[in-house]
Formats: structure tokens, sequence, C-alpha cells
């Protein structure tokens, strides 16, 4: 959690930043994947995006995310919240 505190404060990030060391969110959102790296395969987290609403329901996931134009998506969506 200190790496996270460190990368929170250097961003300027007006939230809190989540550890999941035993992996029960990845497990509870199906985020845990085989992906290939390298030629190998490897188990990894799937790049995604979830927006929760103020009372914790899930209102919009992206799975499998490209990063160009991504977080005007997302910026997009929350907006018209």
């Amino acid at each position: 959690m200190k790496s996270h505190e460190g990368f929170k404060a250097k961003m300027k990030f007006p939230f809190e930043l989540l550890s999941d060391a035993d992996e029960a969110l990845c497990q509870q959102f199906g985020v845990m994947k085989m992906k290939n790296m390298y030629g190998k395969k490897v188990r990894g987290i799937e790049r995604s995006t979830f927006v929760l609403s103020k009372d914790g329901v899930l209102a919009r996931e992206w799975r499998g995310v490209k990063v160009p134009g991504h977080i005007q998506e997302v910026l997009n969506f929350v907006k018209a919240l």
C-alpha cells in the first residue's frame, strides 16, 4: 500500500486506490485471465474500467480496454450521470 500512497500523491488523486492482494475483487469482477506475454501464457489482469454509482451499483463496465480514447469515453459517461 505504500507504493499506492506514493503514486496517489504524485498524481494528486482525490480518491483512494485499492489493493487486492488476495484477488477477491479480481475474482468478483472476473478480470483474471490467461494472457500471452512474449509467447508465454501467463495469468494476469484484463485491463478493465468499472464505474460505480454513489450507492455502489455497477453503472458501466469496459472490458479489454485499449488506452487511446478510453479516458474521454469514460469521462463523457461520468459527466452524463
